[in-house]
């Protein structure tokens, strides 16, 4: 039989390529995420990961157990809900910034679905700025998003650096207008990188405006030019551009996950709970 508590492990093991890092994901002792693994591996006979020193990879056994464990742990939670009554009933309008679209925040809603069965999810991607507009306008009950340093007094999830990024071997000519990706107006990352070449004074032109990550993301890989990202959320394909381009700071901004006062119900309660016990892999979502 294999053990919903390795699967589980193998799972984490498997997201973070980290025995290290998935002992602290699950709350575990190192010790004894290896031993999950080692029993996992005895039960099936065969070896999932290949690990040294330096690295841990999936084995192509390893690959064809994460379709089995999803579905395992999948199936046991639905059971759960059904025969626990996962009570909780009513409906969340949750907004999410264009920056989570990729990454472990599409996970973490299905295993709130998962638990919640009876609550009605309604998700809106949008930028920050917009769903910072949306949450006032009380269109939304509960916003995960950016905003800049200081502008209200409760605390943030996180604080991050933004950044310049490009594709491998962008370079910028000191002399010339800074060629720039950006989201439309009202984003928080466009006015930051604006901001910092005004107070430099720097030029610069828009060479693509997109609302949507992947079509920043795609400009950038094509070589257009640059965009600012958090350190934390840089898209795969870009890196974070050295000093010596010469681009200004674009300083920090912080990540908040907030809900209406008058939509504190338990459902948005519960929503909250959830993405706050994981807004550490919201962060490694890159």
């Amino acid at each position: 039989m294999l053990d919903p508590v390795w699967l589980k492990t193998f799972l984490a093991v498997a997201e973070t390529r980290s025995f290290t890092r998935a002992a602290d994901r699950l709350g575990l002792r190192q010790s004894t995420v290896s031993q999950h693994i080692r029993k996992l591996e005895q039960a099936t006979t065969q070896q999932l990961f290949q690990r040294d020193t330096h690295s841990v990879q999936l084995t192509p056994d390893g690959e064809a157990m994460i379709g089995f464990a999803n579905d395992v742990i999948e199936t046991m939670d639905r059971a759960m809900s059904y025969f626990t009554g996962g009570k909780l009933r009513g409906r969340v309008r949750f907004g999410a910034s264009e920056d989570f679209v990729v990454g472990a925040l599409p996970e973490i809603l299905r295993g709130f679905r998962r638990s919640h069965p009876r609550v009605d999810l309604e998700l809106t991607v949008a930028l920050s700025g917009a769903l910072h507009e949306q949450l006032r306008a009380g269109e939304l009950d509960l916003m995960l998003a950016k905003r800049r340093p200081g502008e209200h007094a409760d605390h943030p999830l996180w604080t991050d650096r933004l950044v310049w990024t490009g594709r491998a071997g962008t370079t910028a000519e000191p002399d010339g207008p800074v060629p720039l990706i950006a989201y439309p107006p009202p984003s928080i990352t466009r006015a930051c990188a604006l901001n910092a070449l005004q107070r430099n004074g720097k030029q610069w032109r828009i060479v693509c405006t997109s609302g949507s990550l992947n079509g920043l993301r795609a400009a950038a890989l094509a070589g257009l030019g640059v965009t600012v990202f958090a350190r934390s959320l840089i898209p795969d394909g870009l890196i974070e551009l050295p000093p010596g381009h010469g681009l200004p700071d674009p300083g920090d901004v912080e990540f908040v996950l907030t809900a209406r006062r008058s939509a504190m119900r338990e459902p948005v309660l519960a929503l909250s709970d959830a993405i706050r016990a994981q807004a550490g892999r919201l962060q490694d979502a890159h």
